[in-house]
This record gives C-alpha cells, structure tokens and sequence, in this order.
C-alpha cells in the first residue's frame, strides 16, 4: 500500500526530483508552490505526509505548518520541513512549530526517503509493509519471493518489480511509459514493447489452469493489478 505524499515547494527541479523519486517508491504525489494552496489541497484529499519548503513565496512553510497544526482534522499530519537554514536556532524553531523533521538543502534523497520511511513506520505502518497480499498471492520484499498458495513463483528481478509496482496501488492504471519509468528506471533504452511482453510473462507464471488472472490489461492505457482479485 502506498502512501499519499504532498509536496510543497516553490523549486521546480526539487519538486520533479522529489516526485520521480517518491514515485519510485510507489507513493502518490500532489504538489503545488504556493503555501496558500495547502489548506485546499489537504481539505480534498488528506495526505499520509507533508514535505514542506520553509522558505515559499507569500505564505512561508513556518505559518503553513503552524495553520496545520492549529486544525483538529490535519494536526497529526506528518510534516518533513526542508531549508537552507541551517542554523540551530532555526532548526529548533521549526520543530518547535510543529514540524516532526527537518532536513538542509541541498539534502541526500536516500536519507529523505530513509527519514520518510521512519515517520510513516511509526504513523502508518500499512503504508510500507515488507508483505503485500492480495487472495491467495503474496509477495514480500524482505526476501524478494512471490507465493500463490502453497506454490513458490519463480520471477526474474524485474518481474518481481513489475508485481510489486502493480500491487502496491490496486486498481491504478498505469500506462507503459510510467511502468518504463518506475520499473526499467527513465534512463533505460527500452521501448514500450518491452512491458508488453514482461507483463506477458509475469501472467505466465502468476495463473496456472484455471486460476484467475490478478492483472487488468486496459486497452489503448497500460495496465492495472485487478482490485476485485481475491474477493
């Protein structure tokens, strides 16, 4: 299951790394620069965690997190500040206004990711289980095996990522070009034939007989892991 991650920074390329890398993780990103859009943004759809630039124009990320917090229905949201103040001082000051952490630009995105993971450990731990599941399939990361039942899948790497990316959002369509990206990675020389035919032989080896095909082929899109599998 992924989590749902806003990202509130006024630096297009931060914002386009933030979002590939988040994406990467199976998370799904909303963003906007202006501090004055969060309050909408949070109100529409709740998000698991913030990532919040300190310095924004208009509002800055000090009063978009203290409003956060002042409200009943986002005060226990996670919020991750990111700076270039890197001042004790003000280090303190944003902690003390509500932030759960703090990280100086320019900051090291594995620890990003590293920090997030912590945060949504302690706060939503469905969010980054080691197992997903879904009916009588399970894949778990910790050991990369994939079991239907009683019956050990044999997949290659990227198959085994391909799954995964599929059954982290049930029912997310994702088109080839996204599953390139997120799987194959943006600076690998494939074509999108190539998720076609892995796609093929991941159904392969996930249905045998009769057992019921667990992904969705949208026609003319992409692909989708079926959310009414196992139900």
């Amino acid at each position: 299951m992924s989590a749902s991650i806003l990202v509130v920074e006024d630096e297009e390329p931060i914002r386009m790394l933030l979002r590939y890398n988040l994406e990467s993780e199976g998370h799904r990103v909303r963003e906007t620069a202006q501090g004055e859009e969060v309050a909408f943004m949070v109100g529409e759809e709740r998000p698991d965690l913030v990532i919040l630039d300190w310095m924004l124009p208009g509002i800055s990320g000090i009063e978009v997190c203290r409003s956060l917090r002042a409200k009943p229905e986002s005060r226990d949201i996670p919020i991750i500040m990111l700076t270039a103040r890197s001042e004790e001082a003000e280090r303190v000051r944003g902690l003390a206004t509500g932030a759960d952490d703090y990280l100086v630009k320019p900051f090291s995105v594995p620890e990003l990711l590293a920090r997030i993971k912590t945060i949504l450990r302690r706060v939503n731990p469905e969010a980054i289980a080691d197992q997903l599941s879904a009916g009588d399939l399970m894949l778990d990361r910790r050991t990369l095996r994939v079991n239907r039942g009683v019956r050990e899948l044999s997949l290659s790497p990227t198959e085994f990522r391909l799954l995964e990316q599929l059954m982290r959002n049930p029912g997310r369509v994702y088109t080839r070009t996204q599953l390139l990206d997120t799987v194959w990675g943006r600076d690998a020389y494939v074509d999108e034939r190539t998720v076609d035919v892995h796609i093929g032989r991941l159904r392969k080896s996930l249905s045998r007989g009769k057992e019921p095909d667990p992904i969705r082929t949208v026609r003319a899109t992409g692909y989708a892991f079926d959310e009414r599998f196992g139900k």
